[in-house]
């Protein structure tokens, strides 16, 4: 059997698996009937081994792509319910997210890519020349970030701190809420405004720490002790909904057997799970650096507590929902 005859004599079976899928996507779990849940089940495993027989036979990543989202659907209707309750939103974050995350690799290592080479080359460069870190970051905003960070931010916990870092909360939550959410909603512009969002703010944050550490000690201690723990969180979380925006770019660019509006719903329900988790972290990095990065304690601490965040990141992200095997 060669690719053409297959795809004609399977796709009337992946396009009925398709509606049902969606249909048990918008309806309860109580209203599905069992003759089409005993539907879904048979085609689900007819799918998986077209998969793999694609796989084997080196059909094409498109056609492999459009069987393994089929795939990912059938297993989320057949195993999984939406988050109807607290342990339903539980479930998601524990092992649904960092799954999804998973199976979103290569958008995620595109985001991180665009981000992080960007905002490492220009640290060191802004390290090198501090002037060209005056001109791309503002030569005003960079001498008062250096001030800031040249002294104590605080000495004593207070009311006047309590009121000040609960302002401040706010502030973290919509500035980086803001830089997130342009990240994912640009990849509407076929993924072209997302690139730009990761690569202006690579470049823009990396020139801002570049300055700071090139002014030295005590700014660069206080900077670094600073930003180590929240930071664990909050640029992950900028390049996760980069990864989103690209996600929800594919439904646009690359439909796949689908139809451009059944490519572009189902992307981007899967674009947005990603920008609600990303979400979440940027709601636990404003926390920590409302509350707990400006705490006069030993810069030691901090950078003890910032590698255990960053190790609890990656081991979240590479272990929470993978299926436990038992011998």
């Amino acid at each position: 059997m060669n690719r053409e005859r297959f795809i004609k004599e399977r796709r009337q079976d992946w396009q009925r698996f398709e509606s049902l899928a969606l249909k048990f996507q918008k309806t309860r779990q109580r209203n599905w009937s069992g003759a089409e849940v005993a539907e879904l089940s048979r085609l689900y495993r007819s799918i998986c081994y077209d998969l793999s027989l694609v796989q084997s036979r080196e059909w094409g990543a498109r056609l492999e792509q459009y069987l393994n989202d089929l795939v990912a659907q059938g297993h989320n209707c057949l195993y999984r319910t939406a988050p109807k309750s607290l342990s339903g939103i539980w479930t998601f974050f524990s092992i649904g997210f960092p799954s999804l995350l998973r199976q979103r690799y290569k958008a995620f290592w595109l985001a991180f890519a665009l981000f992080t080479v960007p905002f490492i080359v220009s640290t060191f460069v802004a390290m090198l020349r501090p002037d060209l870190a005056d001109m791309v970051a503002g030569e005003d905003e960079l001498k008062a970030a250096v001030e800031m960070y040249s002294k104590d931010l605080y000495e004593q916990v207070d009311a006047s701190y309590v009121k000040q870092r609960s302002g401040m909360f706010g502030f973290y939550i919509g500035n980086n809420t803001g830089i997130a959410f342009k990240a994912y909603a640009a990849g509407a512009l076929a993924g072209i405004g997302t690139c730009f969002v990761l690569l202006s703010n690579g470049i823009s944050i990396g020139m801002v720490q570049g300055g700071i550490l090139a002014a030295g000690e005590p700014a660069t201690t206080n900077f670094t002790s600073f930003v180590i723990t929240h930071g664990a969180f909050e640029l992950t979380a900028i390049v996760i909904a980069g990864a989103a925006g690209f996600v929800l770019a594919q439904g646009i660019v690359m439909p796949g057997n689908r139809t451009r509006i059944d490519a572009l719903r189902f992307q981007g329900l899967e674009s947005l799970k990603l920008a609600l988790g990303a979400g979440l972290m940027l709601f636990i990095a404003a926390m920590i650096e409302g509350y707990f990065s400006p705490l006069a304690i030993s810069p030691s601490f901090k950078y003890i507590i910032g590698t255990i965040c960053w190790i609890a990141v990656i081991l979240y992200f590479t272990m929470a929902g993978r299926e436990r095997t038992t011998s």
